[in-house]
């Protein structure tokens, strides 16, 4: 049973599959030291997802940061 006024709210969700799109990638080959890698292994060990993913997510996030003037 509510309790007040019901409100509705703007769907404002995209639909599943633009959820699901990615974007296209390039592969590249990349030398990062030791420490970098140990620390983004970890850090993708505690979400349960790979570590080049996160470093992948990490620079496309830079990269739109800087890539638009302010």
């Amino acid at each position: 049973m509510p309790m007040g006024n019901l409100v509705r709210v703007e769907d404002i969700l995209p639909p599943p599959e633009e959820l699901m799109a990615t974007e296209k990638t390039v592969k590249v080959t990349l030398r990062l030291s030791e420490n970098s890698i140990k620390f983004f292994k970890q850090y993708a060990g505690k979400y349960n997802t790979k570590y080049q993913k996160v470093i992948r997510r990490l620079i496309d996030v830079y990269a739109r940061k800087y890539a638009t003037p302010h």
